[in-house]
């Protein structure tokens, strides 16, 4: 990740950019309900960045449906760029995930996600997040970000090296 500056916007700014539900999540640590968000069912290639500071934070390679009707992802962009913090609130034990610069309440991370892919559920609110699509990454200036849909080549053995098995009884 390159080494871009990503900033907050003052309590002004953000009531001016922001509508009631992306504020109340971002900035008061509310949950939008599950179902009815903008990311929960999204399934196009591309990144999600925080929709405050417009910082990197996870890929679509990494979510996932676990049905819980929020998007939920196995692991962020980079561990970096977030924040992990103990939530005690409404009588739980949670872990709450910030983003790093912007401080921005994105959701809670579990661990009940798929055990082959680190056992990890990050569930995040959609209203944190702003989705760019892969073929727009490069316009709005993440293009670095390309890499993580590069298409991987198989590697194909020349014919003389299949073997064909035969039963002769």
């Amino acid at each position: 990740m390159e080494n871009k500056e990503y900033k907050k916007p003052s309590k002004e700014e953000l009531k001016k950019k922001l509508n009631q539900i992306q504020y109340s999540v971002t900035q008061e640590n509310a949950t939008e309900r599950p179902f009815q968000n903008e990311f929960w069912d999204h399934k196009e290639e591309g990144i999600y960045v925080d929709i405050i500071s417009g910082e990197p934070l996870f890929t679509s390679n990494d979510k996932f449906d676990s049905g819980c009707g929020w998007p939920s992802f196995t692991k962020p962009i980079e561990r970096k760029v977030i924040k992990e913090k103990a939530d005690f609130s409404h009588k739980m034990h949670r872990i709450e995930v910030r983003s790093k610069d912007a401080d921005s309440h994105l959701g809670h991370v579990f661990t009940d996600g798929p055990l082959e892919k680190g056992g990890l559920r990050y569930c995040i609110n959609s209203a944190a997040l702003r989705f760019i699509p892969k073929d727009k990454l490069e316009e709005e200036g993440y293009g670095e970000y390309l890499k993580y849909f590069k298409k991987r080549r198989m590697f194909s053995y020349p014919t003389f090296f299949t073997f064909c098995f035969v039963s002769i009884n």
